[in-house]
């Protein structure tokens, strides 16, 4: 289970380093470079707004008390990075959606992710009866 706390501790520091990112493409642009390295502010805020979500799942599931399966925690900690990195290589690639591998990287990551938080919530149901 101590994997789910390796995965919150990830998310925050992608977390600290996207608002960082943001705090500088937004008051102190370069010239030349401003809206050409950071071309979609609004998704790096989602991958930054996920992040923050999924280091609290990770640590909320940790510190619940429940005796997870190690490989259901290794799924919500590998997805719960790999979501939000989806928002942040959109953010700077305008065309990630046409590109067929960044589309096979979301459906992986999603598929773990679902895997993973539906493996959780059935231990803690199981663990309720």
């Amino acid at each position: 289970m101590s994997v789910l706390l390796l995965g919150a501790v990830a998310c925050m520091m992608a977390l600290i380093l996207s608002a960082w990112l943001m705090t500088f493409a937004r008051w102190f642009p370069i010239e030349g470079i401003d809206g050409k390295f950071l071309v979609d502010y609004k998704t790096m805020i989602r991958a930054h707004v996920d992040y923050a979500l999924m280091a609290l799942f990770n640590l909320a599931f940790y510190g619940a008390g429940v005796e997870l399966p190690v490989l259901a925690c290794w799924c919500v900690a590998i997805g719960g990075f790999t979501n939000p990195s989806v928002f942040v290589v959109a953010a700077f690639d305008p065309e990630f959606w046409n590109k067929m591998h960044w589309k096979v990287y979301s459906a992986i990551s999603f598929i773990i992710t679902t895997i993973g938080f539906t493996w959780v919530g059935i231990t803690f149901v199981a663990q309720a009866l």
